[in-house]
């Protein structure tokens, strides 16, 4: 019997895995493979951050496979031509992958496609691999995806059903396919100085210890900056060290409110990939145009470096903008602010933050990440394109006490309680003990440029 070939992707794990359980199925050997394509690397797509995690997951990955009393095969190069040579060397008759939803996965399996079955091969590309529901599934009367996102939810929550399936007893690979040497971590330079540990043992780890502590009270603190109380499951998600469909199974298993609200953020995952998948092109451009003549980054270039460097004068952004820099990281609620701030408050195209978070955050999904920031902006899905969030009122509610601005702008330590979100009103002589800058611009001043903008002035 001809062996089959399990390629990795985003779903770098050996629980609930179909692709390498239906390989498993139909022969006694299988060759886990992972091609590492500089392809990925052209595209912007490995940033130091994330080839790190990556380095930790490969790691992880093999290490299960060895425990199965297999391995993981490596390779370097493209991914097609890497595929063919692999399925030569074996004899393979068939290659299993997860299905993609981004136009460089979709272009992947388009020239894998015409690859294998051109030598004779069977791809067998399975779906809700890297989701819980796959894009498509399910759609509105009329149109090919739901822009709307509660009457998807709905929906979603209907045809959900797949039980996760155990990670495999035992996994045979061939000993005579060679493999190139594990990335490490160790080897990346460049990398956040507080970036989170990768891998799929990592991630259930930090999966179980969540449950047990934060899913209860998720509804009532997922947006407590200074708690965070939220899962940090989203690198896990990305890499695909966690399966969606499991962790939507135990969450509806366990239930309650704070179950339901983490049930919804994964569903908004769902959400973002069914658009993207869609529609290709908003990963680039408007979903919904506004029109927008968005400032230029020539003129805007000291705002947008104030941003990026978490010196805006705003405590609340900036304690987030650093909380990316230190980590790959950031809460969603500091996403959403820093994100507002940046598009509507300075009137920057939304390109530029979507590009600086893609470079930094180890969790960078182009359907999450792009489309987020669209919703933000108001040229995505979002109902109402002209919100504005304001990072004082914001900072206040989120961050009552300070704790958060004060642990990331700890030259800032020394305000007690909300003053620290509004340093500019201190008196003279105390403004001057803080080496802090004045804001960037009034809100007042962005909000009416930004009203200008979109033609509401008035």
């Amino acid at each position: 019997m001809t062996v089959p070939i399990v390629l990795f992707t985003a779903d770098l794990r050996v629980h609930d895995h179909p692709p390498l359980r239906a390989a498993l199925a139909s022969a006694k050997e299988v060759v886990p493979l992972f091609v590492r394509d500089a392809a990925i690397d052209a595209a912007g797509f490995a940033t130091p951050n994330r080839r790190a995690f990556l380095a930790d997951c490969l790691t992880d990955l093999d290490a299960a496979l060895r425990d199965r009393g297999g391995r993981l095969v490596v390779r370097s190069g493209n991914t097609v031509e890497q595929v063919c040579r692999v399925a030569t060397e074996v004899d393979a008759h068939e290659v299993h992958m997860a299905a993609g939803v981004s136009r460089f996965a979709l272009l992947r399996e388009t020239r894998l496609r015409e690859a294998v079955e051109s030598a004779g091969l069977r791809l067998r590309v399975h779906d809700a691999v890297t989701t819980a529901v796959s894009p498509g599934a399910v759609t509105p009367a009329g149109s090919d995806h739901f822009a709307v996102f509660t009457p998807y939810f709905r929906r979603w929550s209907q045809v959900f059903g797949r039980s996760p399936s155990a990670a495999p007893r035992a996994v045979r690979v061939p000993s005579d396919v060679a493999s190139e040497e594990l990335p490490s971590r160790a080897s990346v330079t460049g990398v956040s100085e507080g970036l989170a540990a990768g891998g799929e043992n990592e991630g259930r780890r930090r999966a179980t210890a969540w449950w047990r502590t934060g899913l209860a009270e998720y509804e009532d603190r997922h947006d407590d900056l200074a708690g965070d109380a939220t899962s940090r499951l989203s690198p896990h998600l990305h890499f695909g060290t966690l399966s969606a469909a499991e962790l939507v199974h135990r969450a509806r298993r366990a239930g309650g409110a704070g179950a339901e609200a983490f049930v919804r953020q994964l569903c908004w995952r769902d959400f973002h990939h069914q658009v993207l998948a869609a529609r290709p092109a908003a990963a680039v451009a408007d979903y919904r145009t506004q029109h927008d003549r968005w400032r230029s980054e020539a003129a805007a270039s000291q705002e947008i470096a104030a941003w990026k460097e978490g010196r805006t004068g705003y405590p609340v952004v900036d304690a987030a903008m650093r909380q990316l820099s230190h980590e790959g990281w950031m809460h969603n609620r500091g996403r959403l602010l820093t994100a507002s701030f940046l598009t509507k408050t300075l009137y920057v195209d939304w390109r530029i933050g979507a590009r600086h978070f893609l470079d930094l955050l180890v969790d960078g999904d182009i359907a999450n990440n792009q489309l987020n920031w669209q919703w933000v902006a108001g040229t995505g899905t979002d109902s109402r394109p002209n919100r504005v969030l304001n990072p004082v009122l914001q900072g206040k509610r989120y961050d009552p006490d300070g704790t958060y601005v004060r642990r990331w702008v700890p030259e800032l330590a020394g305000i007690a309680g909300t003053a620290v979100h509004e340093p500019w009103k201190l008196p003279g002589l105390e403004r001057a003990q803080y080496d802090y800058p004045d804001p960037v611009v009034a809100l007042s001043d962005g909000r009416d440029r930004f009203q200008r903008a979109r033609g509401r002035a008035g």
